[in-house]
């Protein structure tokens, strides 16, 4: 005869397992701001470039930020957070590092 299912312990190890995936994803989210240098924003200013990157619709906005991470991950841009950025022609950023504003807000 079968032996009966113990839905109470599946459910429990399904939940442990959730939690531990949950921590390691917010692990490796600190880990990621850590090693790209974004631990040195204000947590508002962090805050707030991701919300915008959230909402973001702008197809070529978000191809551009996939490709530079890519690169960063692939190990060609991982001293980018340690000196200051350039623009894509190579010259230096005017405004000390931030990244110009390609979405087209704030331009009239």
């Amino acid at each position: 005869m079968r032996r009966p299912r113990d839905f109470d312990a599946e459910l429990k190890a399904l939940s442990d397992k959730a939690k531990t995936l949950k921590d390691r994803r917010v692990k490796q989210l600190g880990e990621l701001v850590l090693a790209t240098g974004a631990d040195t924003l204000d947590a508002d200013i962090l805050a707030g470039v991701l919300i915008d990157a959230v909402q973001t619709r702008d197809q070529a906005v978000t191809e551009g930020w996939r490709r530079r991470g890519a690169e960063w991950f692939l190990g060609k841009g991982r001293g980018a957070a340690d000196g200051p950025r350039t623009d894509p022609q190579g010259a230096p950023a005017l405004d000390g590092g931030a990244s110009p504003d390609r979405s087209g807000k704030g331009q009239d």
